[in-house]
């Protein structure tokens, strides 16, 4: 079993995520692939200023947390580009959300989202909308970097309706 926060190299060595980075960014220049190396160019620069932020290298831990973050401020644009009706930013967006995809651990599948969510709401007792932060506060440590904020908050809000 690999650590979530590694990933395989070519040659089958756990590599850490900021080195994944480097030889990424590496590879990108040699292929001449502009496009994936401004990608990767403004995750390590995320990266770097939260480093600076925090004074403290991150750990695979934080750096899946910055590629989070980033990935859903991806989805975001994305969104706000289809409804602008800006198919060519969006498009540009989406290929660097898949990008950052590959720094992030495998998502939950909407199923087993689903059971984590009924699990989690039997545990606190979680019976109405008046119980959803006990739920969020309990299950959202669970799901950190496996399943989208947005996605679990409306999950949760619309098991807990379908409970009332």
């Amino acid at each position: 079993m690999i650590d979530s926060g590694r990933r395989l190299d070519r040659i089958g060595f756990i590599m850490a995520l900021r080195e994944k980075l480097e030889e990424d960014i590496k590879t990108s220049m040699r292929n001449h692939d502009q496009a994936r190396l401004d990608a990767l160019r403004f995750f390590k620069n995320a990266v770097l200023a939260v480093e600076k932020e925090q004074k403290k290298e991150l750990d695979d831990a934080g750096v899946i947390d910055v590629a989070t973050k980033q990935a859903s401020d991806r989805r975001d644009s994305i969104k706000a580009f289809e409804e602008g009706g800006r198919d060519v930013m969006a498009a540009k967006e989406a290929a660097e959300l898949k990008v950052l995809e590959e720094f992030l651990p495998p998502q939950m599948s909407t199923e087993e989202l689903t059971e984590i969510i009924k699990a989690t709401a039997a545990e606190v007792g979680a019976a109405s909308m008046q119980d959803k932060g006990k739920l969020m506060g309990k299950l959202m440590p669970q799901v950190r970097g496996k399943a989208d904020g947005t996605v679990v908050n409306e999950m949760a809000t619309a098991y807990l309706e379908s409970l009332s």
